[in-house]
């Protein structure tokens, strides 16, 4: 793994806060999981930075130190990756794996535009959203504001936001 700076980092830290933040708030099951690695037969093996598994797979893996076989159990349902040196393999090879492993939705947080590229993965390809569709009512500029944001106030005080913002749109 590539070694990673404060910008990845805190760009990271903040998007899986968030995520989890919003799925409790709107009591939405969910499992996030960090750098987990995953593998498949004839497809390349991942490790996204974030992955997801929602609803009735939240809770489908039984305790243990072992890569997820993605022959045994389903793709994750979100994954999301950091991209600040990365982003135009995770805009191409990276996208096509996620697609090829029919992941519902992908994210793409770039690190250097203050940007997340959202799609939803449908027909075997992919189109672009503006809102979740794994998270109903998460609109991704929501996260957008948030991430820039953070560039000037800390992240207790951006959670502090996300939180009155979800209230609102209940």
């Amino acid at each position: 793994m590539s070694p990673v700076g404060y910008d990845h980092a805190s760009d990271h830290s903040l998007i899986a806060t968030a995520t989890i933040i919003f799925c409790t708030f709107k009591n939405i099951d969910c499992n996030g999981l960090i750098n987990c690695s995953y593998r498949k037969t004839g497809v390349q093996e991942i490790q996204p930075d974030i992955s997801y598994y929602i609803g009735d797979n939240a809770n489908i893996f039984p305790r243990g130190n072992y890569i997820i076989d993605l022959d045994t159990y389903p793709s994750p349902d979100l994954v999301i990756e950091i991209a600040n040196t990365s982003l135009s393999d995770d805009q191409g090879e990276k996208r096509l794996i996620y697609e090829d492993l029919k992941v519902k939705e992908y994210w793409i947080v770039d690190v250097k535009n203050v940007d997340i590229i959202a799609f939803t993965m449908i027909d075997g390809g992919s189109k672009r959203i503006t809102e979740s569709q794994v998270l109903p009512g998460l609109v991704i500029d929501v996260l957008k504001e948030a991430l820039q944001q953070s560039i000037s106030i800390n992240q207790n005080q951006v959670i502090a936001s996300l939180l009155s913002q979800f209230k609102e749109r209940e």
